[in-house]
């Protein structure tokens, strides 16, 4: 890891613990930074504060004080979830202090050169694939990010003959000053996480950072079937390398009904892609150039798309029994998602298990997809609204339940051999689970017990 000075003696404030909060607060004091951390829970027996309390850093908990929002502070790193609404994020913008989340930290200490992934949709899919592709190849390539795997611990391991593949979220991004990954993906954007952002344009500025360092020696992949994509990708210096589904490119990564090219030429058979839907398809063209721009092989990009069917809780194929599929799409958390997944199998009857967080966002979007759903069983906060939108689109089939194993239950007893039963629930799983893998954990373990 490069050993920065930049950062010694600065007086700086990490808001939020959590892994990347406690991560970014051990970097910080190791750059010999003077560090606080502030997190408005109560830390009583956490063992992340304990450990920070040892090394000396002073860990402030159950509530934001006075001195922590007035204090004199030369930066602070925030946990990505916290909104710029909150209190001391105010008072430290106002007062012009740089506010960073720890991906900036990684950055700054990696001697790796980094591949930034994001977009509405599609960003876990490809930086998996991609990390595949590589990691075929013998590349040694590194995975973190919004992923699961924090930056900045990632990044301390990283040499400069690995490549670091880091998935990125609208908030992580929104907290870089000098970020520049050697390649940036941008899949799509479509409206997400407006109750964070506020409105569309921010939400676009958000994405928009991960290439606004870049430069001619850098690349960036987009999503050339989106006009909004196009338009904000004309912005970067970076060498543009478009993807597409809908038409050959004479430059970058496309495909027709038969085949997949590269810069206008045919490069492989598209039917020996083998995981499911037309938006996988995007995520496959996209994670392919990045790995051709990284001199990856023609055998091994072969042997991996010929394998790789998806990852966990997005169109996770669980298993079949009696001729019914079962598929595992927890981590569709908005309807833009949905609708990729019922797309996915519109040559099968749906029985579609979905509902969760309430937002009040509409489920409109979904409507002319629901022509081959026979059953909707819906559960969580959302459960009663979304049933309703279920009878507005004549789906014959319509339940409501309060736990998922009740669903998978009520599913199995409708489906019949050629179905698919798909939870894909539109929603967040905040209302009833900690995240959406363990809600997709819950999805798994009632198909197992009820299929036995």
């Amino acid at each position: 890891m490069k050993h920065i000075t930049t950062l010694k003696n600065k007086k700086v404030l990490v808001l939020g613990l959590a892994k990347s909060g406690f991560s970014a607060a051990k970097m910080l004091h190791e750059l010999g930074a003077i560090v606080t951390v502030n997190d408005f829970a109560k830390l009583q027996g956490d063992e992340h504060a304990t450990t920070l309390r040892n090394l000396g850093i002073e860990v402030i908990d159950g509530g934001h004080p006075e001195d922590v929002q007035n204090g004199d502070f030369d930066l602070v790193v925030k946990n990505p979830g916290i909104p710029y609404t909150n209190i001391v994020i105010e008072k430290m913008v106002a007062r012009n202090i740089p506010i960073w989340t720890e991906v900036e930290l990684a950055y700054l200490i990696s001697e790796a050169p980094i591949v930034g992934i994001t977009g509405s949709n599609g960003k876990t899919t490809t930086t998996t694939l991609l990390y595949h592709l590589l990691n075929i190849d013998g590349k040694q390539p590194l995975i973190a990010g919004n992923i699961g795997t924090v930056a900045t611990d990632v990044a301390q391991q990283a040499t400069a003959e690995q490549t670091m593949i880091t998935e990125l979220s609208s908030f992580q991004l929104m907290g870089i000053e000098s970020f520049r990954p050697h390649i940036a993906i941008l899949t799509n954007l479509y409206d997400a996480h407006l109750d964070y952002h506020g409105t569309k344009d921010h939400y676009i500025e958000a994405k928009a950072n991960l290439f606004k360092n870049q430069t001619a020696a850098d690349f960036l992949i987009y999503n050339a079937d989106q006009e909004e994509v196009v338009r904000v990708a004309e912005r970067t210096k970076a060498q543009l390398y478009p993807f597409s589904r809908k038409r050959i490119l004479a430059r970058g990564m496309s495909a027709d009904e038969e085949m997949i090219y590269w810069n206008g030429e045919p490069y492989l058979k598209r039917a020996l892609i083998k995981i499911p839907g037309e938006h996988n398809l995007e995520n496959v063209l996209a994670a392919t150039a990045a790995a051709l721009l990284l001199e990856c092989s023609k055998g091994t990009v072969e042997n991996v798309l010929s394998s790789f069917t998806g990852v966990k809780h997005r169109m996770q194929f669980v298993l079949e029994q009696n001729g019914i599929k079962f598929y595992n799409d927890s981590k569709a958390t908005n309807t833009l998602a949905t609708k990729s997944a019922l797309q996915s199998f519109e040559r099968s009857p749906i029985l579609l298990i979905a509902g969760g967080l309430e937002r009040g966002h509409s489920f409109e979007e979904l409507r002319p997809y629901m022509n081959n759903v026979k059953a909707v069983i819906t559960f969580g906060e959302t459960r009663r609204r979304f049933a309703q939108f279920a009878q507005d689109c004549q789906v014959p089939i319509v339940e409501t339940m309060e736990t998922m194993e009740e669903g998978v239950a009520r599913a199995i007893t409708h489906a019949q051999t050629g179905d698919v039963v798909l939870l894909s629930p539109s929603c967040a799983s905040w209302d009833q689970y900690g995240s959406f893998e363990l809600r997709g954990e819950a999805f798994i373990d009632a198909v197992m017990k009820l299929t036995k």
